[in-house]
């Protein structure tokens, strides 16, 4: 869809506070919508006894969200390409949040597993629109805001399941949901009263323009890199309890685990985007993944404490190449499309993170947990070959217009 230029720039004071304007609300949606995400996990077992479900029918429950939230990402995209990114930010938030407002009324499965969808709806929006709202925004030197933008999600995740958690030691699940849902809504008024009226006009990026035909091949190697790391994430994250528990670590220890890796992941989100643009894609996405691989192998012999220690180094490394792979989307949209670029590689990487733990899985089950985690580590590497394959790419994509 094209968008037409205004005639003059902005002055430099206005376009810097609606560029601040334009990230804060693409962070709140990205907290908002990460942390509805996340805290599902907190209410699955609450689910699981109410309705006597087996475990296959809780990973239906959670793909009924996920599945609808990732397969969603280009038709949604290209719907809410018929509004302005603050209405369409506006709307999938008001959308999510009834998606909980049903799961809060329903008085049986088929009501929860209907809410469950709505909020999925709304979630498959949120990623590209936000993402481009971004881009647009900040234009070449998008990829520093972007790993903001993507930090914020983590803080989502770390915040909201803790929230539910808290709340459900006093409250039944359903008014719980009924409060995530008014925290939904309120976050559609303050991004409706954030985000600016009259967005930028799209600034220049270093796809517009360049289309040498190469373009679809050198997007689906980006797509490729995006799942193969999503893939580690995922993989790693799932062995690692086990992991724990044969060291002699308790439950305690895998929250405190956990909250360690996340906490190195948002880290790791917050810098890795502007190291990327300083040192180069391919050097840091190089350097990131080898060191996942060699600290997920590095788990493997230590004793519980080593462990503990090394696990915020680890999620840095785990986490934050997201970051560097979601500023180059950008460079290598195809057409200067970046809309339906983000659109496609959120789709690649959150059907990589669906898929892959079933993969893993079903080799443990054959070879190991040992074997499992090792797998991860090497999936990691698996990223090197397709990012160096990028190498040109990015320096013409880089070049100056």
């Amino acid at each position: 869809m094209s968008r037409a230029l205004p005639l003059t720039a902005p002055p430099c004071d206005d376009r810097t506070a609606t560029q601040r304007r334009s990230l804060g609300g693409a962070c709140l949606a990205h907290a908002l919508h990460d942390g509805y995400t996340d805290l599902l996990y907190v209410l699955l077992p609450v689910w699981q006894a109410e309705f006597g479900l087996s475990y296959a029918g809780v990973a239906a429950l959670r793909s009924l969200y996920y599945g609808t939230m990732g397969g969603l990402q280009i038709p949604a995209d290209r719907l809410a390409g018929r509004l302005s990114i603050r209405a369409a930010l506006g709307l999938s938030t008001v959308v999510a949040a009834m998606g909980f407002v049903v799961m809060g009324l329903s008085g049986g499965l088929f009501g929860l597993c209907a809410g469950l969808v709505l909020a999925g709806i709304g979630s498959s929006i949120q990623h590209p629109r936000a993402s481009l709202l971004v881009s647009d925004a900040y234009g070449r030197a998008a990829r520093g805001p972007l790993g903001l933008y993507n930090f914020a999600g983590d803080i989502g995740k770390a915040t909201f399941p803790v929230a539910v958690a808290l709340m459900l030691g006093v409250l039944a699940w359903r008014p719980v949901a009924g409060l995530m849902a008014l925290a939904g809504l309120a976050a559609a008024v303050a991004l409706v009263a954030v985000l600016p009226r009259r967005p930028l006009p799209p600034a220049p990026s270093r796809a517009a323009g360049r289309d040498t035909g190469q373009s679809r091949k050198n997007f689906t190697l980006l797509m490729a890199v995006g799942a193969l790391d999503t893939a580690t994430r995922m993989g790693t994250l799932l062995f690692l309890p086990f992991l724990l528990e044969a060291k002699g670590g308790t439950g305690a220890a895998t929250g405190l685990a956990l909250a360690l890796v996340f906490a190195g992941g948002a880290f790791g989100k917050a810098v890795c985007g502007w190291l990327g643009e300083r040192v180069g894609v391919v050097r840091c996405v190089i350097a990131t993944e080898l060191v996942t691989a060699l600290l997920a192998a590095a788990l493997l012999p230590l004793p519980l404490g080593p462990t503990l220690m090394l696990l915020p180094l680890l999620g840095i490394a785990l986490n934050g190449t997201s970051s560097v792979l979601y500023g180059t989307v950008p460079d290598l949209a195809p057409h200067g499309d970046t809309g339906r670029a983000f659109a496609l590689f959120y789709t690649a990487v959150i059907g990589a993170g669906g898929l892959a733990p079933i993969a893993y899985g079903a080799f443990a089950d054959r070879a190991g947990e040992t074997a499992g985690l090792l797998m991860a580590a090497a999936t990691a590497l698996a990223t090197v070959p397709p990012v160096l394959a990028l190498r040109r790419p990015l320096k013409a994509a880089q070049a100056p217009v």
